[in-house]
């Protein structure tokens, strides 16, 4: 007797091992996008990851993607969220974009480029809120949340609530600050202080005489050296130097949690599109956002989290989120006057 097998079946088997190299399951391999899209994505090998994010965690997050599928290579281009953008745009108006996924914080300047990304969906797409998508092709892979940090060592009474950093107790000099042109998470957190702590919030803060910073990364690091005692920060941000054993707490402060959500997507010129879309599905993934929370301090856009970072009690703290039209229509006026507020020139 002869065992024969066709052409389907030889295929099938083929793709059943590329899942089953890496220990996945075909069910579990559906989590990702199916075994064929994994055999596709081994065959690709790399990808080519732009991201507005800041480094250190990102190294964490393709580290972790990596132990679940070792073959393919995420080459990262980090860069400040309007370099990144003209470097997107330069490139593809040249017809030489590098990219296959994008990752950026401002939902506002990606909805500007949306035709560069192609049709992509995760598949858990509809466990996603439907209201901080900008663009079909864009996902909110990244979610984070403003708090209050704060040196233990430094600060033995430290503030509450936004309101309490406007105390003269706390300046001058004492508190550290993001400038408001650095980005989507910056400038969705101004737009917060003035729309729901008042239009008079920037004036009464600024008059305790913060120490601006540029980005996220130098604020935290002068707060642990000490320059600062008091940081306002994305959680995250604190959350990495606390695990890491500095003398850091954190507070979500009681009176709103602004809310920033990133915009991702896979490039029409991608070279490597099914590692790209492997690579967001992971990310996207239920396993993905469970492990940005537990690991690195980030908040989830999927309308069931697996869980919350300590701290966190969505009934508690009054989570925010801006309405886009504004976001979009009122940046440069409003970072212009946060500017003269704060006496910051770029």
């Amino acid at each position: 007797m002869t065992n024969r097998i066709t052409r389907r079946q030889f295929t099938t088997g083929a793709v059943a091992t590329a899942a089953a190299s890496i220990g996945l399951t075909r069910a579990e391999a559906q989590n990702f996008g199916g075994n064929e899209l994994i055999e596709a994505a081994k065959k690709e090998g790399r990808i080519v990851y732009y991201t507005a994010d800041f480094t250190e965690p990102e190294q964490v997050i393709i580290k972790e993607f990596n132990k679940r599928f070792p073959f393919v290579k995420v080459e990262m281009v980090r860069a400040p969220g309007g370099q990144l953008i003209t470097r997107i745009k330069t490139e593809a108006a040249a017809g030489k974009l590098l990219a296959d996924v994008v990752n950026h914080s401002d939902r506002g300047l990606m909805l500007g480029i949306k035709d560069v990304f192609q049709d992509y969906a995760p598949p858990n797409a509809k466990d996603y809120r439907d209201d901080v998508q900008v663009a079909p092709q864009l996902w909110p892979k990244t979610t984070l949340g403003w708090s209050i940090a704060y040196n233990t060592e430094l600060e033995k009474n430290p503030p509450r609530t936004w309101m309490d950093l406007c105390k003269p107790e706390y300046g001058p000099k004492k508190i550290g600050q993001v400038v408001a042109p650095s980005g989507g998470t910056t400038w969705t957190r101004i737009m917060f202080e003035r729309q729901v702590l008042g239009e008079d919030y920037w004036k009464k803060q600024a008059a305790t005489q913060p120490i601006l910073y540029p980005s996220g990364a130098p604020t935290s690091d002068a707060m642990v050296r000490g320059e600062c005692s008091i940081a306002v920060l994305l959680y995250n941000i604190a959350y990495i130097k606390k695990k890491d054993g500095a003398p850091v707490d954190i507070i979500f402060p009681s009176d709103g949690v602004p809310l920033n959500y990133y915009a991702a997507g896979v490039t029409k010129a991608s070279a490597n599109p099914n590692a790209a879309k492997l690579f967001l599905n992971w990310n996207m993934s239920d396993e993905g956002q469970a492990f940005h929370i537990k690991e690195l301090g980030y908040l989830t856009a999927l309308k069931n989290p697996p869980f919350n970072p300590p701290g966190y009690d969505p009934k508690v703290v009054k989570p925010w989120s801006p309405k886009f039209e504004e976001y979009v229509k009122l940046r440069d006026q409003w970072i212009e006057e946060w500017n003269k507020t704060y006496g910051y020139r770029q």
